[in-house]
């Protein structure tokens, strides 16, 4: 007997249609409510929900909804000395948040709410010898914040502030013999690493790297027989997936390789019909991490009630065309 496949099952009663409405009253409320538990326990990732949370109304055609000036002030208050920026008042600056906030600045087309010019050089500052890239003065090395290093300068942008064919080079020295990356050199190759590798490559020019049929299969065999995505093998499905996957196949063109048909299933049914918003998977919690990522690769699976999401940035395709950045995919 094999080891059986670890997946979930549909309920029959799961949601089959897409409950936009739903889903902007539950983004539009979330920041609301600033004594709930869960807003509060949630402080360290802040500026990381705020993008996700306007990205997701900005793909629903509902940004107007969301309070521009009070999000302008907090992305300021939370910018250090150095130029880097924090995800909350109070706590240290990190590539992660700062990305974040460049990519909510850019949506609002308000990236002189700060101090463009300290966040280059701070962005610059955190690359190593080897072309790797330190996610804040701790020294923490990861393919993630390469990723998030070249976006943020190339949303400003000031991508030859740094060195990019280092920078490239660590990066594909984190590709494995399966096509996929991880986090360092020698490390698993993991979905949400695969995309900022490849998203990293895409906004550098530098796609010819990767052996696209080779990674493409390995990505479209993270599909599970419920239609759903999961990270690595031997995981559950999980809607986050829905956008690493399938924006890594989408840049290299592979994206007819999955069944779009029982992926869509499977997003769908992770809606709560009641609150809005998606969860991981069904019948779970939601939240506004999967509820973004759920809209987007719905997007990408050409569900035209959401507006066009570019694969690399996460953003919609028209702020990305605003900003000027023409990518060559696959």
């Amino acid at each position: 007997m094999g080891t059986p496949i670890k997946d979930v099952s549909i309920p029959d009663n799961a949601p089959k249609e897409l409950l936009l409405s739903k889903h902007a009253d539950y983004i539009g409320a979330y920041g609301s409510k600033k004594d709930d538990y869960e807003y509060v326990m949630t402080e360290y990732l802040r500026m990381n929900g705020i993008y996700w949370g306007l990205t997701a109304m900005d793909l629903m055609d509902e940004l107007k909804r969301m309070n521009k000036e009070e999000v302008l002030v907090f992305v300021k208050q939370c910018q250090h000395e150095s130029g880097g920026i924090s995800c909350s008042v109070g706590h240290d600056p990190h590539l992660l948040c700062t990305l974040s906030a460049i990519q909510i600045l850019t949506l609002y087309d308000a990236q002189d709410t700060i101090d463009c010019d300290k966040v280059i050089k701070w962005v610059q500052s955190l690359q190593q010898d080897d072309g790797s890239f330190y996610g804040d003065k701790w020294g923490e090395v990861d393919t993630r914040f390469s990723f998030c290093a070249v976006a943020c300068l190339s949303l400003l942008g000031k991508l030859d502030s740094i060195n990019v064919d280092k920078a490239v080079e660590f990066v594909v020295s984190c590709m494995n013999f399966d096509g996929g990356f991880g986090c360092r050199p020698g490390s698993e190759s993991h979905s949400g690493q695969i995309y900022c590798c490849v998203g990293m490559l895409a906004i550098t020019g530098q796609l010819h790297h990767i052996n696209a049929d080779l990674l493409g299969w390995w990505l479209c065999e993270r599909q599970l027989p419920s239609g759903g995505l999961n990270g690595r093998p031997e995981k559950l499905p999980d809607v986050c997936y829905s956008w690493w996957v399938l924006a890594s196949l989408k840049i290299i063109n592979r994206l007819q390789w999955i069944d779009k048909n029982k992926l869509i299933e499977f997003i769908l049914a992770s809606q709560d019909e009641e609150t809005g918003g998606f969860a991981d998977r069904p019948g779970d919690m939601v939240d506004p991490f999967h509820t973004l990522f759920g809209l987007a690769g719905l997007s990408l699976l050409g569900n035209t009630s959401i507006k066009p999401v570019n694969p690399v940035y996460c953003m919609p395709e028209d702020t990305i065309r605003r900003v000027g950045i023409q990518l060559d995919l696959l």
